[in-house]
């Protein structure tokens, strides 16, 4: 294979990777969210849910992206530490030329 498909195949599955962590992510903040958290806010009316209970899934969320950002960037620092980048991949978008005047 030519170093533009490998570039193009790594850089398919690293997002494939990044949206499989970042969905990883979000379902394990939101079960530690439902087991540890949900049950120390106090609720005053045992009829209807706690209404503090609905700022936790955007925190979640926004939590989760924040984290598998890191966590993507942690593990392709190591990916690229071990693999020659320069010898299997080429880039993308190159420099145009300058017009010589």
């Amino acid at each position: 294979m030519s170093k533009k498909t490998n570039t193009l195949l790594f850089m398919l599955g690293a997002t494939a990777f990044n949206v499989l962590i970042t969905i990883i992510t979000f379902v394990v903040l939101l079960v530690v969210y439902g087991r540890v958290v949900v049950p120390l806010i106090p609720n005053p009316d045992p009829e209807n849910p706690n209404p503090v209970i609905g700022w936790g899934l955007p925190l979640i969320f926004i939590g989760s992206i924040v984290l598998s950002f890191f966590l993507y960037r942690f593990i392709l620092k190591k990916v690229t530490k071990r693999i020659d980048v320069d010898k299997h991949f080429d880039p993308l978008f190159t420099r145009r030329r300058q017009r010589k005047n």
